[in-house]
């Protein structure tokens, strides 16, 4: 009986003795996340604030380069790039290596957007953010997922998508703040400096910030176990997950077999085959889906709805803030549930409903007319127009927008995943590119209705592809995980 006392003591005081350090490595894992996504903030902010600058970049670089478009979407070429680059060296640099030189770009971008009086400069700069924000939007996944426990990791992964969405709704709301002191973006402010110069320099703040940060997080453990620095992952472990996970981690990793060379683009192929693995090509047709089914439309182009319905071109923000609330709404319960209910039911669910408000938006545009002018008239149908719409974005906050890139990094296995998301990436912002130069075009050649009948149609497909090849992934280390 004693003796039976004296090991529920044991066992009370052992509880007593542990329980706090594990609190303490989820607040520490959970910190290490919060300083990563702030990389996913800059992204929307970088992409969002060239929104509010159009008149002041007509007023300097004149109408032809503005008609152009390229001044818009030189970032997004610039993603593209810099996707591609970060395979080239994340399992070289490391990944918090990657995301301190993506952190001094996007300062040098920021500022040199905002100073600058060339046009070309202007495309330089612009595409220089681009780049950084390339490598954040790979990077971060990466990062957040091979230091997450698998418990938690999808949920932590959405974070980096969450936190874009805020930053493209705080690019809004500091463009108008800046307005409404200025009066105009033309007009000047501090220093002498035009309004929309100072949209720019607004996001050195956050980009100090998150240069700053980067220096008290981690190397990322499974980088430094495949390079052979077998002590330094080990260290992180155990600062990330405690003693007795951080050991389950190293018998997993194998910490006795570091890479032996690094990984390259044979590693992406069949050996003997001379073709492309399975699994990469299923992550680039996610990647290319999530950007077909026509998000980016609706951000861009979705004041024509708005306007359809009466709202003036004045009442740009009140939308932005609209669009900006039901994402984040969508973003919150994929935060919450994404660890309990999985991957996969969260993408069927959301490609069945942009399935269905793209077809409500189809039949509403049939049935539009359009004045001498051009401007839309969706009479009888407006309001069905602008909640498909605004219920769509929900659809995609809820599930492609986030869930994707937790998908997209758990499918690859270590000696992969840096070149395997980079592609992917480098894939999306690709496409991302196309459909939003590719809009006006197919608006003048097939009509508004068809060209929603497209996005339809591919989101369509995405419900029958996660059916049939996507596999779930939730509570599985990264180890465990069945590869594709």
């Amino acid at each position: 009986m004693s003796q039976q006392i004296s090991s529920h003591k044991h066992t009370t005081q052992s509880s007593r003795i542990h329980l706090p350090h594990r609190i303490e490595n989820i607040s520490f894992v959970i910190f290490v996340c919060l300083i990563s996504s702030l990389g996913g903030f800059l992204v929307g902010f970088d992409t969002g604030v060239i929104n509010g600058t159009f008149d002041g970049l007509y007023s300097v670089f004149g109408s032809n380069h503005i008609a152009s478009g390229f001044n818009v979407t030189a970032i997004l070429l610039g993603g593209a790039a810099g996707a591609l680059m970060s395979g080239m060296f994340v399992d070289r640099l490391g990944r918090r290596s990657l995301l301190i030189i993506a952190a001094n770009f996007l300062v040098i971008s920021a500022w040199g957007a905002g100073i600058t009086d060339s046009s070309i400069g202007f495309i330089l700069y612009r595409m220089l953010g681009g780049v950084a924000i390339g490598v954040l939007s790979v990077i971060t996944p990466i990062y957040i997922a091979e230091i997450a426990p698998s418990r938690y990791r999808g949920g932590l992964i959405s974070l980096q998508y969450m936190a874009i969405l805020l930053g493209l709704l705080s690019a809004s709301l500091s463009n108008d703040m800046l307005l409404n002191i200025a009066g105009k973006s033309t007009e000047l402010l501090w220093l002498d400096a035009e309004a929309w110069r100072w949209m720019f320099w607004i996001e050195l703040l956050p980009a100090f910030i998150f240069l700053f940060l980067l220096f008290f997080i981690p190397e990322s453990p499974r980088f430094l176990a495949a390079i052979g620095n077998q002590r330094a992952a080990h260290s992180v472990l155990i600062r990330l997950h405690g003693q007795q996970k951080a050991a389950s981690v190293v018998a997993k990793l194998k910490l006795s077999l570091p890479f032996t060379q690094q990984p390259g683009f044979a590693d992406l192929m069949q050996e003997g085959r001379g073709k492309i693995k399975h699994v990469l090509w299923l992550a680039l047709t996610l990647a290319a889906l999530q950007q077909l089914m026509g998000i980016n439309v609706i951000y861009y182009y979705g004041a024509v709805l708005w306007q359809g319905v009466g709202f003036s071109e004045t009442d740009t923000l009140f939308i932005n803030i609209i669009t900006g609330m039901v994402s984040i709404a969508g973003c919150c319960l994929t935060l919450c549930f994404i660890d309990k209910c999985g991957r996969k039911p969260f993408l069927i669910i959301g490609s069945l409903g942009m399935t269905l408000t793209l077809g409500l938006m189809v039949y509403a545009f049939a049935n539009a007319e359009f004045g001498l002018n051009g401007e839309l008239n969706l009479g009888a149908y407006d309001w069905l127009a602008l909640i498909s719409a605004n219920v769509y974005v929900f659809f995609f906050s809820l599930s492609w927008g986030p869930v994707i890139w937790a998908l997209l990094v758990e499918m690859f296995p270590q000696r992969m995943r840096g070149l395997g998301m980079a592609l992917s990436g480098c894939t999306l912002w690709l496409v991302h590119f196309a459909m939003i130069r590719s809009f006006p075009l197919l608006l003048t050649y097939i009509g508004l209705a068809e060209t929603y009948s497209l996005y339809c149609i591919f989101t369509l497909c995405s419900m029958l592809l996660i059916f049939r090849y996507i596999h779930e992934t939730k509570r599985q280390t990264l180890e465990d995980i069945h590869r594709f």
